[in-house]
């Protein structure tokens, strides 16, 4: 099921997207947000909400929202493909390198990626995100999908100049600026992915295509990431893990290349639809 978030009436309303990514559906009798269905559980009553008292609306029609906002954490994983690690100067960690974003980064499908004038090297970053769904305290990691509620594309925008330039390296001011965690446009639920772990990613910047991999390229998986990050916090529904770039991101370029305001950021993952940004000057 493809799951999103739009405008309806002047609020927001979750529906399901058609197999052809053209029709929404929905029902003014479930009320809830996503985050609602997500920590709740309520996906059968949405889908028996639907059954029973269905709309349809274009998709062409309606503004977009993030799929999910308002949620307590979100984690992401550094240097999780070797070509990437590599293009970064450095070599594939023995362990998940782990930073996170605050939630007030997120973006929609659609929203502009505003630069901050106090950078001069915003980078984009294609990946693969994991919606969890189930509270978990030491998972184990042959049961650690069981714990996902979904799948959806992000773009993990980074300010090097202040993820690196900085004393200390300041990752977390580097990488959550406003509108710096674009997601969506659908959440697919677990059920509708044979596996996380076969889905080609690719980002595209103007039409040019500058990442193209597929996850089968992940240093650690997700069953790994969720058993390992679940040793040290318990993960919550609604939690958001990104899992790591492949190569090709712009501080990786000779000579590098940066966002411009103007520039249109697209990112696919296989299955999960196309998030598409475009860049603009935060004033």
């Amino acid at each position: 099921m493809k799951l999103l978030t739009f405008m309806h009436d002047g609020k927001p309303q979750v529906g399901s997207l058609s197999l052809d990514d053209k029709t929404i559906t929905f029902s003014d009798d479930f009320t809830g947000t996503m985050m609602e269905l997500v920590r709740s559980d309520q996906l059968s009553g949405l889908k028996s909400a639907i059954g029973l008292s269905s709309q349809q609306v274009q998709l062409a029609d309606v503004e977009l929202l993030a799929p999910i906002s308002g949620m307590e954490k979100l984690i992401c994983i550094g240097a999780n493909y070797a070509d990437h690690a590599r293009e970064m100067g450095g070599e594939p960690p023995g362990l998940p390198v782990i930073f996170n974003k605050f939630p007030s980064a997120i973006n929609s499908s659609g929203g502009e990626i505003k630069l901050p004038e106090i950078s001069s090297m915003v980078d984009f970053e294609a990946e693969l995100v994991v919606v969890i769904g189930k509270r978990g305290k030491h998972i184990a990691h042959e049961s650690a999908l069981e714990h996902v509620f979904g799948y959806c594309c992000g773009n993990d925008i980074s300010a090097r100049d202040w993820q690196k330039g900085r004393p200390g390296g300041q990752w977390l001011l580097g990488k959550t600026f406003d509108t710096f965690a674009p997601l969506g446009p659908v959440i697919v639920t677990r059920d509708a992915i044979a596996d996380p772990h076969e889905l080609a990613i690719q980002c595209r910047l103007n039409g040019d295509l500058m990442q193209d991999s597929n996850t089968n390229q992940l240093i650690f998986s997700i069953n790994f990431l969720i058993n390992h990050i679940s040793k040290f916090v318990t993960l919550e529904p609604g939690d958001l893990l990104f899992t790591g770039t492949p190569a090709g991101v712009g501080a990786g370029r000779k000579p590098p290349l940066f966002l411009k305001p103007g520039d249109i950021v697209e990112v696919e993952v296989a299955g999960l639809g196309i998030l598409r940004n475009q860049v603009s000057a935060d004033r």
